[in-house]
């Protein structure tokens, strides 16, 4: 009875599978709090931005974004707990994250009214964040894949 031997997974691999699901539950409390229409949470994940504005925007994204959104946090946390364990469904669960990303922050970017009193750097910066680690993540974990560390 022949074996297959399993490369052994990297050390980087931990770092980024924890760092990543840190990101994730990050996004995820994120997603929570804003669907529980949690005022104190608005108001201190949006600086300077009435949380009833803050609220009516975001509850004033087409379908299409709001579902990219659920898709791209979801996804990603998946993609992450599917890394760590060495899944090779963690670049379908990262493809699925990255196409929910490019879904709503895309809207964001392109079609959405501005945010009024969004003025601030985070504001202008935080989306690039979230589209160059949504395309590290995709990117990482199909390397993984190709390198035989997923199974």
């Amino acid at each position: 009875m022949a074996t297959t031997v399993q490369p052994r997974a990297p050390v980087h691999l931990w770092i980024v599978g924890i760092l990543s699901l840190l990101w994730g539950c990050m996004g995820a409390y994120d997603y929570v709090m804003t669907r529980m229409h949690n005022m104190a949470y608005l108001a201190s994940s949006m600086p300077g931005i009435d949380p009833n504005v803050g609220l009516a925007w975001i509850e004033a994204m087409p379908m299409y974004a709001q579902i990219g959104w659920g898709l791209g946090v979801w996804g990603g946390l998946l993609g992450a707990l599917l890394l760590l364990i060495r899944s090779r469904f963690a670049v379908w669960a990262y493809a699925a994250s990255m196409l929910g990303i490019v879904l709503s922050i895309g809207y964001q970017l392109a079609l959405a009214p501005p945010l009024p009193g969004a003025n601030g750097m985070m504001f202008k910066i935080f989306p690039w964040i979230i589209i160059v680690i949504g395309v590290f993540m995709l990117w990482y974990s199909w390397s993984m894949e190709k390198k035989g560390v997923l199974r």
